[in-house]
């Protein structure tokens, strides 16, 4: 990641404060108390020396994230479930929208990857972080929360723009229902789309459907510094690679990623397969040598990604899985197996020292689907017992024999064909209802990801391609395509840290010369 530049030395090179005033400022900075200090963003514009657009600017630039105006934001209130009310106040962030899988969360710090983290685990949601101003968030926490608690519908930030009430069914200059000065009538028309939209002069083209909160005009990235990055906009029939094996087959691990657990080859034997995942080897070692005892074939994994790749290869007959893991949580991998068709079967325990509790344990039962929790350290007859209890319940004649994986990988062979077909004859959203249901079918099937991801871009649908990409990536590291789509389409959403991680990717993966120098030539450009 690049380091994070200095706030006065962005809003000075961009002429937007002179030198004076920034001493000034930094001046008062110092005298202030350490905890009491405000952050120099917020001095500046409660000063009225910088506007909040041209400092949400200079933030986007400074943590390389998108910014969010929360002036001009609709937020539903029932999305505020997601963080209660003293975290969202003690760790200045507040929900802006909440969709399945995703949270879209303004911060003061966007960079805090320990909150991010725990929310990730504690919702089962990813979480795209949008920096905000500090000041203004602090009042749109504490009014959002309190807009709530008297049981009205919506927060409007004071600037909403009228297109974004007529596109939630609301009307300005009605009777106050949302909690702040403008007002506004509810409909029923819509409930999820919580808008932030800059001045007409800088706003960009509009997106078809709004997935996230769009950042201020003047934090966006522009979309002419990527036009030039290839990003496939149209897709071509021979685009959806050959049909058969490869709907359902990933490439094995390259040898630097099975480091660790050394997983290549099955243990001889006709034992249960059972695969144990933690990063600590004195722990893999611990359960490999009690389970192996016991008849049982372990393979080993010490991180998330070799996880999922050892269940595409293997289908293990039950997991062992570590909740804190290097690249995924093991909540995020049990979501996806537990989401599969064709994996969801396999029984997972999770063990965890970070965890504790039987609420937790509850918790993770009911939203992941995990089987058994057992709290780090562990007595060995405890693991013993419930693997035991496990297999046997699975195998048992009363349990209903797991599906075909031939006739499942056909399944999702004929999903591929039917997007292909779709697509051809113009119907995309067709054709990405064809490609969802054949990743419900097969999760792990980095093809089918890859290219629901491009007819999401196609569709201007940024975030929804943005998570199918990272799942590719994730599960075919190497796949140039994929990496390069990805950072593109970090860029079109404002995270430039995370766009420079992946142009960076994909300079070690290039196909050719010449496809590397002009990654090279915008990442200077990006820097």
């Amino acid at each position: 990641m690049t380091e994070k530049k200095q706030l006065g030395k962005i809003l000075l090179k961009q002429k937007l404060i002179s030198q004076a005033d920034l001493d000034a400022a930094l001046r008062e900075q110092k005298r202030a108390p350490l905890d009491g200090g405000k952050p120099l963003a917020s001095q500046l514009t409660q000063a009225g020396l910088v506007s909040e657009t041209d400092a949400l600017r200079a933030l986007s630039e400074q943590f390389g994230m998108p910014g969010i105006d929360l002036h001009q934001v609709a937020i539903l209130l029932e999305h505020l479930d997601v963080v209660p009310r003293e975290v969202a106040l003690s760790q200045r962030m507040l929900p802006v929208l909440v969709r399945d899988d995703r949270i879209f969360l303004a911060m003061a710090n966007p960079l805090d990857k320990r909150t991010i983290d725990e929310l990730e685990f504690v919702t089962g949601r990813k979480v795209y972080p949008y920096i905000a101003i500090t000041h203004t968030l602090e009042r749109a926490i504490a009014s959002a929360y309190e807009a709530k608690e008297k049981g009205e519908i919506y927060f409007l930030g004071p600037k909403v723009p009228p297109e974004t009430l007529k596109q939630l069914g609301l009307e300005p200059n009605a009777s106050p229902t949302s909690g702040n000065a403008q007002g506004a009538r509810v409909s029923a028309k819509d409930d999820s789309l919580p808008i932030t939209s800059p001045p007409s002069s800088q706003r960009p083209t509009p997106v078809p459907s709004i997935p996230p909160p769009p950042p201020t005009g003047a934090a966006l990235v522009k979309e002419a510094s990527v036009e030039h990055a290839g990003f496939e906009s149209e897709l071509n029939d021979d685009e959806f690679g050959n049909m058969g094996s490869e709907v359902s087959t990933v490439a094995r691990l390259p040898d630097e990623l099975r480091q660790g657990g050394q997983p290549g080859d099955m243990p001889p034997g006709e034992g249960k397969v059972i695969l144990v995942v933690d990063d600590e080897e004195d722990i893999r070692k611990l359960l490999k040598r009690l389970l192996t005892d016991k008849g049982y074939r372990v393979i080993e994994a010490d991180r998330g990604l070799l996880a999922l790749r050892l269940v595409k290869e293997h289908t293990p007959d039950l997991i062992v899985l570590d909740a804190m893991l290097p690249e995924l949580h093991g909540f995020d991998i049990a979501r996806r197996i537990k989401g599969s068709e064709k994996y969801g079967g396999i029984p997972i325990v999770m063990i965890s020292a970070v965890y504790r509790g039987w609420r937790i344990a509850e918790d993770l039962k009911a939203n992941y689907g995990i089987e058994e929790y057992i709290e780090k350290p562990f007595r060995i007859g405890d693991v013993v017992n419930v693997v035991t209890k496990l297999l046997t319940r699975h195998t048992s004649p009363t349990v209903p024999p797991p599906r075909d994986p031939d006739n499942i990988n056909s399944e999702a062979e004929k999903a591929l064909e039917d997007g292909i077909a779709a697509f051809r004859r113009g119907e995309i959203d067709v054709a990405i209802e064809h490609l969802k249901r054949g990743t419900k079918i097969d999760p792990l099937a980095y093809r089918l990801r890859y290219h629901l991801a491009l007819l999401y871009g196609k569709k201007g649908l940024i975030y929804d391609g943005v998570g199918e990409l990272e799942r590719a990536v994730e599960l075919n590291p190497k796949h140039f395509p994929a990496l390069k789509n990805l950072a593109v389409l970090y860029e079109k959403a404002g995270f430039k840290n995370k766009a420079i991680e992946m142009w960076e990717r994909c300079v070690h993966n290039a196909p050719d010369p010449e496809t590397k120098t002009q990654i090279k030539e915008h990442l200077v450009r990006l820097l």
